[in-house]
């Protein structure tokens, strides 16, 4: 079942770990694509792998008028545009707040929350012109507590949450569909390789042992959630928030002696 024939879909980071999964799944599903980001060369191979109904344009989220060129880009090329999806994103290196440079804060903020800013408020005239369509944004369960010595990525996440239902009520009544998913910890080299500045990578913070499914999550689980909430099969969700972790927020499970 090709769940997004003659549809068009845009995700930036679309060339990462989890980018480029959800991008394999929605073409899969019959998507026409456009992978956003700033990797020229491996955003370019992977429109060069799938080929017709694929395409590449370079985007730096934080860049308002390069957000617009890439929605006239998708609309050009493919007719319109029904699905967005806001999956670029940076990691801080962990410190403590007081040691945490205000550039350092800038950019991830700007990134992580202003690029998702911009991607809604670009996008939704051309998902309005199409009758309606998807908005899921990506954020991270570090989005729904506290977590020590990653202040600025958490509060880019937690402020995704409120933007994303904020858009939910705005854009409802044009059909348009704005949805938060969190992961855990997934295998990508965002987790499993270390962020600029830092000595250790995330995924050596967080075990899996004690998680009740205990394994790291894997990209396509991630992407399967995805395709459903930007279908039409989720028509009657928005403004909604989707764990995918594992049962990491649980707490240990514990077993019997």
């Amino acid at each position: 079942m090709s769940r997004f024939t003659d549809q068009t879909v845009l995700v930036t980071g679309g060339s990462g770990g989890q980018g480029a999964s959800h991008v394999r799944a929605f073409h899969a599903e019959g998507a026409n694509v456009v992978i956003a980001g700033i990797d020229v060369e491996r955003g370019l191979a992977l429109a060069q792998e799938l080929g017709e109904r694929a395409r590449f344009v370079r985007l730096d989220v934080t860049d308002q008028a390069a957000w617009q060129a890439a929605v006239a880009d998708a609309q050009d090329a493919f007719g319109g545009l029904n699905v967005l999806v806001n999956n670029a994103g940076v990691q801080n290196p962990p410190a403590p707040i007081e040691d945490t440079e205000k550039a350092r804060w800038d950019n991830i903020l700007e990134v992580n929350l202003t690029g998702t800013f911009l991607g809604i408020q670009s996008a939704t005239p051309a998902l309005r012109r199409a009758g309606g369509g998807s908005i899921v944004n990506i954020a991270s369960t570090m989005g729904l507590g506290g977590t020590a010595f990653y202040a600025p990525y958490v509060a880019s996440k937690w402020a995704v949450r409120g933007l994303t239902q904020t858009a939910a009520l705005e854009l409802g009544r044009d059909r348009i569909r704005v949805n938060t998913i969190h992961p855990g910890v997934i295998a990508t080299p965002f987790i499993t390789e270390p962020a600029a500045g830092a000595a250790a990578p995330i995924a050596d913070f967080y075990s899996p042992d004690p998680f009740a499914i205990p394994r790291l999550g894997e990209p396509a689980d991630v992407t399967r959630l995805l395709l459903f909430l930007a279908s039409a099969d989720a028509s009657f969700i928005t403004g909604s928030e989707y764990v995918i972790d594992g049962g990491l927020l649980l707490g240990p499970a514990l077993q019997p002696a």
